[in-house]
């Protein structure tokens, strides 16, 4: 026996397996983010991944040879930083079409955004429903369309 909520049910489903899809592409995309920076002289070259973990370090040329332990250790870390920045600039690019407005990628993935604007004020949700959750009503269709009447 179908109930007056079986379509509407049906259609929040089907929303939500479409947003299960829409997320699973987001982390997909998320996970192959990259930044790449090149220190000068082209001394060293590395890459980070989307958490600003080291993937790799490469010397394209000798330039690293001649150059003390402090200043290659710093040139090491400066140029991290720069791949990481860059990381964080792409995954921002990905994540920002999915946030509202009022929240900035860079600001939730460096911890200041407030994010309870994440979270809608006012939930989505079919009349009836609304109605039932908000006045305890359930609605009742009798083939005109639904009528809500008390429990």
């Amino acid at each position: 026996m179908s109930t007056p909520f079986d379509e509407q049910i049906e259609q929040l489903q089907e929303t939500y397996r479409a947003q299960l899809a829409q997320v699973a592409d987001l982390q997909r995309r998320m996970r192959e983010v990259t930044g790449t920076a090149t220190a000068k002289a082209q001394a060293m070259k590395v890459t980070v991944g989307p958490q600003g973990e080291l993937l790799s370090v490469e010397f394209p040329t000798n330039a690293y040879r001649r150059m003390a332990p402090k200043e290659l250790a710093d040139l090491l870390v400066s140029t991290v930083q720069e791949a990481r920045s860059k990381a964080t600039g792409e995954l921002a690019k990905v994540l920002n079409p999915h946030l509202p407005d009022e929240v900035e990628a860079e600001r939730l993935l460096d911890g200041t955004a407030d994010v309870g604007k994440l979270l809608p004020a006012d939930p989505a949700m079919p009349d009836a429903v609304r109605a039932y959750v908000e006045q305890g009503r359930i609605a009742h269709d009798t083939g005109d369309g639904p009528r809500i009447a008390h429990r």
